[in-house]
């Protein structure tokens, strides 16, 4: 087996172990004002021959912050991963506005994506008045001004009063203000709705009960609009079930990639 290793590549941190002969290659995106640990239960779940590439998003954790970001150009990102790497086929995992960005390489690697799994995410998150406010609010007054706002609608409220809940509140405060306005610009922007018909992969989508930033109704509609799409509702989870049931996440997974 080899261990995961962590580098930057033109600017994009991220961790890489390939796949043993035969195995899945997991292709990670993680949500708004995360870094690539969110996904770290998890992996440590999947078995070990599995790849795994993981990344932080600009302007998050040690990637470093561009000017501008769109969907289309985080995509890009990981397009330029897949292709340093060779590789070629792989399953899509992608959690809020990673949801987003896979949703794109669904599209655009029709062939190289076998099977997608969208989590807590949509077609189309939020509009301008929800995310115009909070643009403005980020980098006039920073992260911490909404921080608790926002971790209510990250866990249930069971998670929030656990030891574990002090490192994402960190995670998420210690995130740039220019690299988190950006990405929620990134997503206001994006709207995806009339792509959906064009995902062709199995494609599992997965939502926090008590999810209050992409409630499961959402969700479900999303996984309607796409053939072969799939609904799972995990129980006792907000908008990140892969931290708060990372056990039921990961046998999900294992689940969609056997099936």
């Amino acid at each position: 087996m080899t261990s995961e290793t962590f580098t930057a590549l033109n600017g994009v941190y991220h961790g890489y172990r390939p796949a043993e002969p035969g195995a899945p290659t997991i292709v990670f995106a993680n949500s708004l004002g995360t870094d690539l640990r969110v996904w770290d239960r998890v992996v440590a779940l999947l078995p070990a021959g599995w790849g795994i590439l993981r990344q932080d998003k600009r302007g998050h954790g040690l990637s470093a912050i561009g000017d501008t970001l769109t969907i289309e150009t985080m995509a890009d990102d990981v397009e330029m991963l897949l292709d340093h790497y060779g590789i070629d086929g792989f399953v899509g995992v992608g959690l809020s506005v990673g949801g987003l960005i896979m949703q794109r390489l669904a599209v655009r690697r029709p062939e190289g994506m076998s099977k997608l799994v969208l989590s807590d995410t949509a077609a189309k998150i939020g509009s301008p008045e929800i995310w115009d406010p909070r643009i403005a609010t980020v980098l006039d007054k920073g992260i911490a001004a909404i921080g608790d706002a926002i971790l209510e609608r990250w866990f249930a409220a069971p998670y929030r009063d656990t030891e574990d809940f002090a490192m994402w509140q960190a995670m998420l405060e210690r995130t740039p203000a220019k690299g988190y306005a950006q990405v929620c610009a990134a997503i206001r922007d994006a709207d995806y709705r009339e792509d959906l018909a064009a995902i062709t992969q199995p494609t599992l989508v997965i939502a926090g009960s008590e999810d209050a930033s992409t409630p499961p109704e959402l969700v479900k509609s999303t996984a309607e609009a796409i053939s072969g799409g799939r609904f799972e509702e995990i129980a006792d989870a907000g908008h990140l079930p892969c931290v708060e049931q990372p056990v039921i996440f990961a046998d999900l997974l294992k689940g969609h990639v056997a099936a």
